[in-house]
């Protein structure tokens, strides 16, 4: 027997998490901007993926409706 995807939040919750993918979006491309005028390094701009990683958890969160 295989159970079916069940959504354990509602529209406002969907909504909310793929807001906060908005934002974090928003937070990446404007820390890779300043990132890029300032000449920062390489290294620095690793530390991108823990902004990119929140942005895709909400826009996921929010399709899966989890």
């Amino acid at each position: 027997m295989t159970l079916g995807h069940i959504p354990n939040i509602g529209v406002r919750g969907a909504k909310r998490r793929a807001a906060g993918g908005v934002v974090w979006t928003v937070v990446t491309i404007a820390a890779l901007i300043a990132m890029i005028v300032t000449g920062a390094r390489p290294g620095f701009r690793a530390l991108l993926a823990i902004p990119v990683f929140l942005a895709a958890i909400g826009f996921l969160q929010a399709r899966e409706k989890t």
